[in-house]
């Protein structure tokens, strides 16, 4: 046969083998992925849109389909004798009622499990899931998976029997699948996710070179940015002026306190202040130094998120605490968002978050100690993973900082792992004690920072963290196996209709993640400036505050966010 009689007779053959109808689709594959499918639609931590809704049971529909698939095949494949067909035709129907009387179940009860989430965060509770919008939503996603599947094996296919001319049979399918395998990965690692990411970066560098309407240069010479700054405001970058011109004032500051109080020291270096992370790092101590950062009484190393942006719920909340008493620095090491900058450039964050540290530490250290500023470091998210791998215990054990609070510490971060994993028996997972509470404390939205018996020692480390949060309490394992943080008793904002799938849980919390700051305030992954200021009491002790001031402040706080 020649090759265009081939080309021609695939070109014919293809689109009515992709798209074939429903009749070629596997029983066992349909059986088992409309079990997924109503399984996606039980409640995870946070509450799901209609739309988030439908891709999610369309994925685990797919899913469910494929192991369905693989296990026939696999039972074939074995050997092993399938039913007769009358027998076969009989439990087919009995199962496909079975199936159609459970997803009908949870179809009706969606709406239900969705407000059991939504009331735990104070949210107006729905009173239709729309399931009309779910299932058609889902079956869309489903066909294009089945689409991209049946193209996969045409192309295994194809290549086993072109191998065939040359190898054994067996062979030829073992070499057909990796190369089918490489093929369509570089396609979508090459191709597809590679033009995203250009177009990303593209879209993220000229957003964070945008000049916001309101933000302007500052003017006080000892303000970063201003014209006898070391930094250039044009250089900042977008999140870095955010930073510099919207915290806190003076005049702010002594008209609520009555009293005299300080300007905060702000310093922040863009990625484009300059050229490598070590020359971004020198120049933020030379800032610090050109501002007077280091007669402050206490200087804070930040790590911003992936964009650069630093969160006024904790930095200004800690400026009204010690009364402008602050100097903080930050520096830049992407202008993409977190997952983003994780996936893109995973090591990047923590090798700036190293050089900042390393720079500031050593001149720090060399310091008078009865004169210096007590040190912190702060990250809230990705910020939390790189400053966490700023330092470790060999670098500071001479002559250790004072403390650190990490917010929603990505669930890969090695000390938060280590740490939850060590935490005392009966102590939960989502909110762990460690040890005697000396050194590591966890917090949530109910200040559990105040440990009877237990003593802080010289160095103060505070996650902080909300059960409700995926970035946190993602799990890979959740794929065959029920995460820690599921067991009884469970956090206060974490709803008891959950319940653990496998596969399906493991897709649910991965959507989570991805929509982790749709929550509101307080819940998920947006952490609130009162369960900051509970965290920066206890790892800082700001002087001249009672029970009662302290909640006046978090009130005028919780009224601003």
């Amino acid at each position: 046969m020649s090759s265009n009689t081939t080309l021609s007779k695939l070109t014919t053959v293809l689109p009515s083998w992709l798209f074939a109808p429903a009749r070629t689709l596997s029983v066992v594959g349909i059986l088992l992925g409309t079990l997924f499918f109503a399984a996606s639609l039980t409640p995870s931590l946070l509450p799901r849109a209609p739309l988030m809704q439908g891709v999610l049971s369309g994925c685990s529909f797919a899913a469910g389909y494929g192991i369905g698939v693989f296990s026939r095949w696999l039972w074939t494949y074995m050997g092993f004798r399938l039913p007769n067909a009358r027998f076969r035709t009989n439990i087919t129907w009995l199962a496909g009622a079975a199936c159609a009387v459970i997803v009908l179940i949870f179809l009706w009860r969606e709406a239900e499990w969705q407000n059991s989430v939504r009331t735990l965060m104070g949210l107006e509770p729905v009173h239709s899931a729309q399931p009309l919008t779910v299932g058609t939503i889902a079956l869309a996603v489903f066909a294009v998976l089945i689409v991209v599947a049946r193209l996969f094996a045409l192309t295994f296919r194809l290549l086993s029997r072109w191998l065939e001319r040359y190898v054994p049979r067996r062979v030829s399918r073992v070499i057909g699948i990796f190369l089918a395998v490489g093929l369509f990965w570089s396609i979508v690692d090459g191709v597809l996710f590679r033009f995203g990411l250009r177009v990303a970066d593209s879209s993220f560098q000229q957003f964070d070179e945008l000049m916001e309407s309101g933000v302007e240069k500052p003017t006080d010479p000892l303000s970063t940015g201003s014209a006898a700054s070391l930094i250039n405001w044009d250089e900042m970058g977008r999140a870095g002026r955010e930073f510099i011109s919207t915290g806190p004032t003076k005049e702010e500051m002594d008209a609520y306190f009555g009293a005299e109080t300080l300007e905060p020291i702000r310093v922040f270096v863009g990625l484009n202040s300059a050229g490598t992370a070590e020359e971004r790092a020198k120049l933020a101590l030379d800032e610090l130094k050109r501002v007077g950062a280091f007669e402050r009484s206490l200087l804070v190393i930040a790590t911003p998120t992936g964009t650069g942006w630093m969160d006024p719920a904790a930095t200004d909340t800690l400026d009204y605490l010690h009364r402008g008493d602050v100097a903080t620095v930050a520096v830049q090491y992407s202008y993409l968002t977190s997952w983003l900058s994780l996936l893109v450039e995973p090591g990047y964050g923590a090798e700036t978050a190293r050089a900042l540290f390393k720079e500031v530490y050593e001149h720090w250290t060399h310091l008078p100690h009865d004169s210096r500023p007590k040190l912190y470091v702060y990250g809230l998210s990705l910020g939390a993973l790189n400053s966490s791998l700023s330092s470790d215990v060999y670098d500071i054990i001479g002559d250790p900082y004072q403390g650190a609070l990490w917010a929603g510490p990505p669930f890969n971060t090695p000390s938060w792992r280590a740490a939850t994993a060590g935490r005392n028996p009966g102590s939960p997972a989502w909110l762990p004690r460690f040890r005697d509470g000396s050194v590591i404390r966890f917090t949530d939205q109910h200040n559990a920072l105040e440990i009877p018996g237990a003593e802080w020692g010289p160095m103060r480390i505070i996650y902080l963290q909300y059960a409700s949060d995926p970035v946190t309490f993602f799990d890979p394992q959740s794929f065959y196996r029920q995460p820690a943080w599921m067991y009884d008793p469970r956090g206060a904002d974490v709803t008891p209709e959950l319940r653990w799938f496998p596969i399906v849980t493991f897709l649910q919390l991965l959507l989570d993640m991805a929509a982790a700051t749709t929550a509101p305030i307080g819940y998920g992954h947006l952490y609130s400036p009162v369960h900051y200021i509970d965290a920066w009491a206890a790892l800082t002790d700001p002087e001249g505050w009672d029970a009662e001031s302290i909640a006046k402040l978090k009130a005028d706080f919780a009224a601003r966010f």
